[in-house]
């Protein structure tokens, strides 16, 4: 606490010294003349960390062990910054001279954020749905003669093994075919999850929407109980009583997942639908079909649907990430996917024990953080995504 006092207390000498000498230096031109002390300790400290970076990525090149095992998770998040910088620049550059006009207008207009998380959706979708022929095991086979919790890095010396490039789980099973599959488990039943529960919350916010009355109130007060219970507590609560039934039934608990899950996240769907098809059934061509006598389903699938598409895109991305993360988190918890599918929940908790080896071998303490990694850089990804598209319906310019 005490030294990072004393690199403020730097700091802000540092920024005042560089708003004064800019002053003194450039004649009190208005660049700094109207720079605020705010800005520039904003300048000075960014500085200031772009060269601890730099020195701890020296550092994690270091040919002491000791000293570059310190800084092995900055330089791994370096290198990986730079490296997913550089191939969503490249992605960028190739999608502004590849494809139709529409495509190359649309990369034009594409931030890079925006772009790196289209890269890495891609990827994820390539992953999940090919598999099978990716992964070189099975999600849940045992390899016969290979050793049970093997480190990642191949790294013989600290348990590792050359032919298993990011080790093996306490069972001996494949963790690199079990992230790959785990990408089409929890990929794809979050996203069928989500399906259901704009399915259900759409329609029923539209209908809410159009009829009004007391179907409108009907349906708003059992959303607003619903609300009220934290999501992730009822999902909990579900998830227990729909285990006895589906040893019962004999229908998979996953099964029971998806559609317990769904209908929470319907509530939020239910929300915004409400909310945008009431500011659209307001509107004169509503009432001119209206007046034409067009049914409800031409109402609502093409009046107010085409007119809300931008809002639950957006939305859509949103709780994709929201369902996305709590299926990890039951499954964390041992109520979500069950075995033999893999998931990135499960692995995140069967691996935890390799993070004892942090202390003298980070290499081989990276297992855990995989999974969790693979959860983390697609959420970030879908929602570069969203802030684009949000921009982009907003009508705002850049």
């Amino acid at each position: 606490m005490i030294n990072l006092i004393i690199y403020l207390a730097v700091i802000a000498v540092a920024a005042w010294v560089m708003r004064f000498a800019g002053q003194k230096v450039t004649g009190n031109a208005p660049k700094f003349r109207d720079m605020t002390y705010g800005v520039a300790f904003g300048y000075v400290l960014a500085v200031a960390l772009i060269a601890w970076l730099a020195w701890g990525y020296v550092q994690a090149r270091s040919d002491d062990p000791l000293v570059a095992n310190k800084f092995f998770f900055l330089k791994a998040a370096i290198e990986g910054f730079v490296i997913f910088a550089v191939a969503a620049w490249l992605f960028k550059l190739a999608g502004k001279t590849i494809g139709t006009e529409w495509s190359k207008k649309m990369f034009r207009s594409m931030p890079l954020t925006a772009a790196f998380g289209v890269l890495v959706i891609i990827i994820y979708i390539v992953v999940a749905v090919f598999a099978q022929w990716i992964a070189p095991y099975g999600q849940d086979e045992i390899i016969q003669g290979a050793a049970a919790n093997v480190t990642a890095g191949g790294n013989t010396a600290l348990g590792g093994d050359p032919a298993y490039p990011l080790g093996t789980d306490q069972i001996g099973r494949d963790i690199l075919s079990r992230l790959i599959y785990g990408a089409q488990n929890t990929v794809g039943i979050a996203f069928v999850t989500t399906m259901l529960a704009f399915l259900l919350g759409g329609t029923l916010g539209f209908l809410a929407a159009v009829f009004g009355g007391w179907l409108d109130q009907l349906l708003s007060r059992l959303v607003d109980v619903l609300m009220a219970i934290p999501s992730l507590i009822f999902a909990l609560l579900l998830m227990t009583i729909a285990s006895v039934w589906s040893a019962t039934l004999g229908i998979p608990l996953t099964v029971f997942m998806v559609l317990i899950i769904a209908l929470i996240d319907s509530t939020r769907v239910f929300r915004l639908a409400r909310a945008v098809g009431q500011n659209i059934v307001v509107m004169d061509y509503i009432e001119a079909a209206k007046l034409r006598g067009e049914g409800m389903g031409y109402l609502v699938f093409k009046e107010i649907l085409p007119n809300a598409t931008a809002p639950l895109l957006a939305e859509f991305g949103l709780r994709f990430c929201f369902v996305f993360l709590m299926i990890a988190a039951l499954s964390f918890l041992g109520v979500g996917i069950q075995p033999p599918l893999a998931d990135w929940g499960t692995m995140v908790r069967d691996l935890a024990g390799f993070i004892s080896y942090a202390q003298f071998a980070p290499q081989a303490s990276v297992t855990p953080l995989l999974a969790a990694g693979a959860i983390a850089l697609l959420t970030v990804a879908v929602n570069f995504v969203v802030d684009w598209m949000l921009h982009k319906s907003s009508g705002l310019k850049e």
